[in-house]
């Protein structure tokens, strides 16, 4: 009967297991808050890790993640629309496909174990299709996929990345966008109800002490139908490469034509 019922026990963790919503919880901006990024570390190692790349605890807390199991992505700066306090190397629109291609080398060899990247701010470069293509075709020598934070609803990640077959998947909920624990607490619930809904969910948050705690409650007190999930498991398959058709090829230079700014042609006389 026991042993009946220890099987019965393992069938049960299984099925719900395969069926639970999956909820990925990205944390960003390591690097700098060294006490605190470790708490997170230490409370599951499915929790993402989003590192700055000029931080100065860039490598050490990139490797202490790897080695506590937690997958690492480098957290990319990028230029806002605002005027606010930017990180070295943000990347601009206006820049070459050489600047571009030097700091995404960079921020790579400044993150070990990076698997993936996000955008840090970002409003303006991310809606820029020019930009954000000059991104994705120094990204794709990498092999990295791309999370966009959405902070911007007319982002162009999806679009660039796709000449480039590369994965992109999207920021649902912002943990902590207000800085308190009832407000992060309500939004770390709406993961988990949009979770429940959609089947996954994705969740960024920042290394705050009140992320900290509402992240040690919380994940403490899954619900049965959740399951904590590292960022990977939410990567879309990509889509064989095929040999460029003269379709293709004339669909892709159409998109690139038609983000370029009205030209005012003067008709010859």
């Amino acid at each position: 009967m026991i042993k009946y019922l220890f099987y019965l026990g393992i069938l049960w963790l299984t099925i719900n297991s395969v069926f639970a919503a999956k909820l990925a919880v990205v944390i960003d901006d390591f690097g700098y808050r060294q006490h605190n990024e470790e708490q997170i570390i230490s409370f599951s190692p499915n929790i993402t890790i989003a590192v700055l790349p000029h931080s100065p605890n860039a490598k050490q807390i990139a490797t202490r993640a790897h080695q506590h199991g937690n997958e690492v992505i480098i957290h990319l700066p990028m230029a806002p629309m605002g005027k606010q306090s930017l990180e070295k190397d943000t990347l601009f629109p206006d820049m070459t496909e050489a600047e571009v291609k030097r700091v995404v080398d960079e921020a790579v060899s400044s993150v070990p174990y990076a698997i993936g990247v996000n955008n840090h701010m970002g409003s303006l470069m991310t809606s820029d299709f020019d930009g954000m293509y000059k991104v994705m075709k120094a990204l794709h020598h990498h092999a990295l996929f791309f999370l966009d934070s959405k902070t911007i609803g007319k982002t162009q990640v999806k679009n660039a990345a796709s000449d480039y077959n590369i994965a992109v998947v999207e920021r649902d909920v912002f943990l902590d966008f207000q800085q308190t624990e009832s407000a992060i607490s309500q939004q770390f619930d709406l993961a988990v109800k949009i979770a429940q809904k959609n089947g996954h969910a994705i969740a960024i948050g920042h290394p705050y002490p009140e992320t900290v705690n509402v992240l040690r409650q919380k994940l403490a007190n899954l619900p049965s139908n959740i399951e904590l999930v590292k960022i990977s498991r939410l990567i879309p398959p990509l889509s064989p490469k095929h040999k460029p058709t003269l379709k293709d090829i004339f669909k892709k230079f159409k998109k690139r034509f038609e983000k370029l700014p009205n030209l005012n042609l003067v008709k010859p006389q």
